[in-house]
């Protein structure tokens, strides 16, 4: 049963691949395939050669211009750094470095204040204290 179908489809498909008009008279113009003004173009050429070329050498087609994959690179590499930092500095939360760290933070508060104090000193102070080191300076210059 299967194979009469296939010689029925055969036998109208034979009809309709092979146009036999051609060998009837040979004063006829015979047709002439058509060509596809896309794939007959210059730049389309350009584009299928350069193509298979890359799939050769075994580039993709969505590959990356080298800057733009040396920018990804560094990139990643400065979160992978940042998340390790994150990570470090979770690890050092342990009760022993907390307090260590409490310390330290109270200790360089205790050696600021004095620079500090000075430096939020009154204005008519610090011109006080210049004058003074001028007449000294003045009075040791006399003495020499």
């Amino acid at each position: 049963m299967y194979s009469e179908i296939q010689r029925e489809r055969a036998d109208i498909g034979g009809l309709m691949a092979r146009p036999e008009y051609r060998d009837w008279n040979p004063e006829l113009i015979k047709p002439k395939k058509l060509l596809n003004p896309v794939k007959a173009s210059r730049s389309h050429q350009e584009l299928h050669r350069e193509l298979l070329m890359n799939h050769r050498r075994g580039l993709g087609v969505d590959s990356k211009p080298e800057l733009q994959r040396v920018l990804e690179h560094r990139r990643r590499n400065q979160l992978i750094k940042k998340k390790k930092e994150e990570l470090e500095a979770k690890r050092l939360q342990c009760p022993f470095e907390q307090e260590l760290l409490r310390r330290q933070q109270r200790l360089n508060q205790l050696e600021k204040p004095p620079e500090k104090e000075e430096e939020h000193a009154p204005e008519f102070i610090k011109v006080r204290e210049n004058l003074r080191r001028i007449a000294t300076l003045t009075s040791e210059e006399r003495a020499l």
